[in-house]
């Protein structure tokens, strides 16, 4: 069996964190994520909107709570769960929604500050330079290469960083 989901969207609300009574904290937000296409008998462009809940757990939890507001663009990898409890009226009630496995920020630091889609107010805050290296757009995807067709490179210098561990976000 295979449960996996990708979604790319928009924080619908800012991020809410919870702490289980095990310690463990719990963050909860909205994702709206769009899909356009064309109608192949009028023509006309459409788009539908879903609205997606996602959970994420742990550090993860709490770095999307102090970095990500409403309107934030984020990529989600995660699973497909459903919640399940009963209303005031004892009957059963459902829901999917997505456990987040891992976030990412999609946003640049000058499109979170320029107010980008949440506008205003509503714009992320990331801090100063020194700790804004994670959340520029990360092009994860490396095709494997063949080890005997790479070509050797001359080796350059690479300077130090002096980064803590507190600088890290993970």
């Amino acid at each position: 069996m295979f449960n996996k989901v990708i979604l790319v969207g928009r924080l619908t609300r800012d991020v809410e964190l919870k702490y289980l009574p095990s310690g463990t904290s719990i963050a909860t937000f909205s994702l709206a994520a769009s899909r356009n296409w064309k109608d192949k008998n009028s023509g006309e462009s459409k788009e539908e909107t879903m609205f997606i809940d996602v959970d994420s757990f742990g550090r993860s939890a709490e770095i999307a709570n102090q970095y990500l507001k409403k309107g934030s663009r984020v990529l989600v990898e995660g699973r497909l769960v459903q919640d399940r409890w009963q209303d005031q009226q004892g009957q059963n009630r459902s829901k999917h929604k997505v456990m987040a496995e891992n976030i990412k920020f999609m946003e640049t630091k000058a499109e979170a500050q320029s107010g980008g889609y949440g506008g205003g107010d509503n714009a992320p805050s990331y801090g100063n330079d020194s700790q804004n290296n994670y959340n520029q757009p990360n092009n994860s995807y490396q095709p494997k290469s063949n080890p005997q067709a790479q070509v050797p490179q001359k080796e350059e210098q690479i300077p130090e960083i002096d980064i803590d561990d507190d600088d890290i976000p993970f």
